[in-house]
């Protein structure tokens, strides 16, 4: 797990940008920096040392330096992979997993994507050749994002690492509104205007004459439904899953588990203490003033059960608000959701000892276990009449009606579009698709990569921790995909097929408890003097000033004091203040903890 950062195809790149960048994702790679240069390519690189501590520094090279690369991620399969490349000829001059990536595109040219297994974001220079190749994985687990340039190319895992070729951000207003109606913004277009998003699945090919070449070497709608049976699924997802977890379990550093009482991470805890065959480390964390109280119970009883050294973390809504400028510095990309807080300080607390946690994001998005999954047709139904090609799917925004009122004139413009990426996503599914498989890919396409992955990545990265995904690997993508309706959702719950195949691994309790997601109780912190203080500075911010009505705080403060609870409206409010003054009207420096109305004013 490392950062990435370089620029391509611009004349006599300057070594000290290429520090620059590599200076603002030391976050990322504590353990080393390296950089390198030639005529067509600078690259940057920062170092977490997971496999092959002492011998995998980037960039790597092959073929007599012909190849150079530098790689953020893990390749999972690189056991497997290193042995047929070796048996073909190929010499490795490292332990390293991702020295594999060079020596697959060597032997199997632009077909070696499709032999990698894992997480990764990665830029490959062909000097031979003179192209540049930067890919990420097909899920979209780890980051990459680019900008153009006069003469060619910048790209970076993070988007503060392009500042200072770029400069200073200005909004980009669709990507303000996506964000605003859905608490994230997706496809290509960031926040950060002229900064995009390499999308999950692609490649792009840079060459030295200018030359741009995109292409999805991966993409959910390839995957094909199976009609078959629990029991044969089963069957095959036992050899699956032990293959997946044996890869995923690759590591010269010891590793955790964030442990939420849920489904999947408790499945995890079981696969990983069976395999491992000792205690896991696992962290949980949860409010007691939580109103769909919390999972801690279940997680606690769980760790016991399995021997976890485990440490419950029970913050107040003042440790919470502590980190909220912290946060959204770390996400470079707004994310209103307020789970963000409790993540990263898992990620604190974890990265005090640990570079490796396990986590179960995506067993809801691949085996259905979301509650809108089983919303009413009749309801989707009307939807879709108000929404055209949308299914009815992802298309209620968080300012309805009246609150769109705060919008200024150039939002309000912007805001009528938010939708477009969703209904694209939807539209996109091959004929033959159940609804319930549409639903799962507009997520897997958008709110996956671009809100939940993001907390995986970022957050855990701003301390050094890499996450890793199990229920991500495209194979398990794949395989939960391609399920029937019926071992999906139930009339009661979710993920069928995954409650019946964990029976053997986890007690009833577990399976029976209903999904009560996690739930930070921002709403009960944000009232009184807090709301007043916040009313006070968000409506003296340059970013709500320039975007919104002037009266639009106050109108919105007045909603909450009168019990209409706009926490999510205010609080995106909030962070969007927060990242205009940390990466607009500041230089882009971390924030230390501390009030984020404080560090407003």
């Amino acid at each position: 797990m490392c950062g990435i950062a370089g620029i391509y195809g611009t004349a006599a790149t300057d070594p000290r940008v290429l520090r620059d960048m590599a200076q603002r994702l030391a976050h990322r790679g504590p353990d080393h920096q390296g950089i390198e240069i030639d005529d067509d390519a600078g690259l940057a690189h920062t170092r977490l040392s997971i496999i092959d501590l002492g011998g995998g520094d980037q960039p790597l090279h092959a073929d007599d330096g012909r190849l150079s690369l530098i790689a953020n991620g893990e390749i999972y399969n690189y056991v497997e992979l290193r042995a047929e490349l070796e048996r073909r000829g190929r010499r490795f001059a490292t332990g390293s997993d991702c020295e594999t990536i060079l020596h697959a595109y060597a032997e199997y040219g632009d077909a070696f994507l499709d032999r990698l297994h894992g997480m990764f974001a990665f830029a490959l220079h062909d000097r031979a050749r003179r192209r540049l190749i930067l890919a990420r994985d097909r899920l979209g687990i780890k980051p990459l994002f680019l900008a153009r340039l006069a003469h060619g190319w910048a790209f970076a895992s993070e988007p503060k690492a392009l500042a200072p070729l770029v400069g200073k951000p200005t909004v980009d207003p669709h990507a303000l509104a996506q964000y605003l109606q859905c608490q994230f913004s997706t496809g290509r277009r960031t926040l950060w205007s002229g900064i995009e998003r390499l999308l999950p699945g692609e490649a792009l090919t840079l060459d030295a004459g200018g030359g741009v070449t995109r292409r999805r070497y991966w993409s959910p709608q390839d995957i094909r439904p199976a009609a078959t049976g629990f029991d044969d699924a089963a069957a095959r997802f036992d050899e699956l899953m032990r293959t997946v977890m044996v890869e995923h379990m690759r590591s010269d550093v010891p590793f955790g588990l964030f442990l939420s009482g849920g489904l999947d991470s408790s499945l995890l805890l079981a696969l990983l203490s069976r395999l491992k065959g000792e205690p896991i480390r696992t962290f949980s964390v949860g409010f007691a003033d939580s109103p769909r109280g919390t999972e801690l119970d279940l997680a606690e009883r769980l760790a016991r059960d399995h021997g976890s050294r485990h440490t419950v973390l029970r913050p107040t809504g003042r440790d919470m608000l502590d980190r909220l400028a912290l946060s959204v510095w770390a996400a470079d990309e707004l994310m209103r959701d307020f789970a963000n807080l409790p993540t990263l300080m898992l990620a604190e607390t974890a990265g005090a000892e640990l570079k490796v946690v396990f986590s179960g994001e995506g067993g809801d998005e691949v085996f259905g276990g979301y509650r809108r999954y089983r919303g009413a047709r009749l309801e989707r139904w009307l939807k879709n009449l108000l929404q055209p090609g949308s299914g009815g799917f992802r298309t209620t925004g968080n300012f309805r009606g009246l609150e769109r009122g705060v919008f200024g004139a150039a939002l309000r413009e912007a805001a009528r579009g938010w939708r477009q990426e969703f209904i694209a996503a939807w539209q996109s599914a091959p004929r033959g698709w159940s609804e319930l498989q549409r639903m799962q890919l507009v997520d897997i396409a958008t709110a996956l990569p671009d809100n939940l992955l993001v907390k995986a990545d970022r957050l855990l990265m701003a301390f050094g921790v890499e996450g890793r995904v199990p229920l991500l690997d495209h194979r398990v993508v794949e395989f939960g995909l391609a399920l029937p309706d019926t071992l999906k959702i139930a009339p009661r719950h979710g993920k069928e097929f995954l409650r019946r195949w964990a029976q053997r691994y986890l007690p009833a309790e577990h399976l029976r408890a209903p999904k009560r997601g996690f739930t930070v109780p921002m709403d009960a912190w944000l009232k009184g003097e807090t709301l007043d203080r916040l009313e006070r500075i968000l409506s003296a911010s340059p970013a709500i000033r320039e975007w919104f009505r002037p009266r639009a705080v106050h109108l919105l403060a007045e909603k909450q004091r009168r019990g209409r609870n706009v926490t999510r409206n205010l609080g995106a409010l909030l962070q969007f203040a927060l990242w205009h003054r940390i990466f607009v009207e500041g230089d882009g420096s971390r924030p230390a903890l501390q009030d984020p109305l404080t560090y407003l004013a």
